[in-house]
């Protein structure tokens, strides 16, 4: 079970099209943040090697690079009322613009993520609610918008992370 203070950082490798180029050290400190985002500067500095006030502007730097996107909490949804997770295949009219699709559910607090895709279905969309009962409610919501044609719905039974970083290539891969 997550912890409700568990922070992450979100970590984003691509910026405008162009791989970030991180050293070993760069990595291994996302790594130990991705693990545990409340990590001090001088507990990273000490396991590789650094003083604080250089980690601290590895990680400006990183943040700077868009390699950091942000700052989070990972939260146990079930202690917060939501204990149903699942996720919405959604179709959509073949004239429908992406934009409009992507703001499907722009009002719906029950809708953590709307990702767009290429192919079928149209979008899929990342679900916590209460109850079967408030996920049929949800999914009545998005149906009646007028702009959804089909749906698709899968709960979600259990979840496992892998939230370490590809390996680094290797210069003659480049």
């Amino acid at each position: 079970m997550v912890s409700a203070t568990n922070h992450v950082f979100h970590v984003c490798f691509l910026r405008m099209g162009v791989e970030a180029q991180l050293d070993g050290t760069d990595r291994e400190i996302v790594d130990m943040l991705v693990e545990d985002g409340r990590r001090t500067l001088a507990d990273i500095g000490k396991t590789v090697g650094l003083s604080a006030p250089a980690v601290k502007r590895r990680l400006d730097r990183l943040e700077e690079e868009g390699v950091i996107t942000g700052y989070t909490a990972r939260v146990d949804h079930t202690k917060l009322g939501r204990a149903i997770e699942a996720f919405a295949e959604l179709r959509f009219a073949g004239q429908t613009k992406v934009v409009d699709i992507a703001g499907i559910a722009r009002n719906l607090p029950e809708v953590d993520t709307v990702y767009t895709t290429a192919g079928d279905p149209d979008a899929l969309v990342h679900l916590r609610v209460r109850d079967v009962a408030d996920l049929t409610r949800v999914i009545d919501l998005l149906r009646r918008s007028g702009r959804v044609s089909g749906t698709k719905t899968l709960m979600v039974l259990g979840t496992e992370t892998n939230q370490s970083l590809p390996p680094a290539r290797s210069s003659s891969t480049k």
